[in-house]
């Protein structure tokens, strides 16, 4: 009875993450689509759909969760163990781009079913974190900005966003985004741009 059930569990456990990963790529290609869109595109009925998401603001908020915690994850891994300040915020941005489709969930549900308010409540242990980090550079002279780190970690945020959407409007490619906003959000800082493209030249080998 027990390996049934540990079956049932690890199929409906399958199920769910199949939902999610199409829903992510259903949802990037159209912000507003309907859960029978969802369970079409992963070939299940409507039915095993709301077995695990009760609504679309339950299922999108299970995204959303994920997408910060990856996000979360990517800027912590990226920054581990640098001394540098000026490496850790280019490791961190290169980081967060490795995994973008789930940052433009993010930018692209923020104004429609999840608040931007809602979004940068999830965000707040990750802005925390820049913000140490950007006061630490400007105190060392590795950083020059008129803007005090908490207001320097928000260009930063707004830079990556606008980043995404000129991928999204076909004005970058997403293989140069990543490179492009690490050199953007560090001469952003007041670091030379030379020296913010040979150093993230030099991370992107």
């Amino acid at each position: 009875m027990a390996c049934m059930t540990t079956g049932h569990t690890s199929r409906a456990d399958a199920n769910r993450r199949r939902i999610l990963d199409v829903a992510l790529a259903e949802l990037l290609r159209d912000p507003d689509a309907s859960m029978d869109q969802i369970a079409r595109a992963a070939g299940v009925v409507r039915r095993t759909v709301y077995g695990h998401f009760p609504n679309r603001e339950a299922l999108i908020s299970t995204l959303v969760d994920e997408a910060v915690a990856a996000l979360s994850a990517a800027h912590t891994a990226g920054r581990e163990g640098v001394e540098d300040p000026a490496e850790a915020v280019a490791r961190s941005v290169l980081a967060v781009w490795e995994i973008a489709d789930r940052y433009r969930l993010l930018v692209a549900l923020a104004q429609r079913t999840v608040t931007m308010q809602g979004i940068r409540e999830r965000l707040a242990p990750v802005r925390e974190e820049s913000v140490g980090l950007l006061r630490r550079g400007l105190d060392e002279g590795v950083f020059s900005s008129p803007l005090p780190a908490p207001a320097l970690a928000y260009v930063h945020e707004q830079t990556l966003i606008a980043v995404l959407e000129a991928v999204n409007d076909g004005l970058l490619t997403a293989r140069e985004a990543g490179r492009c906003a690490a050199v953007t959000v560090l001469t952003a800082a007041g670091v030379p741009a030379s020296m913010a493209t040979e150093l993230v030249a030099k991370l992107n080998d």
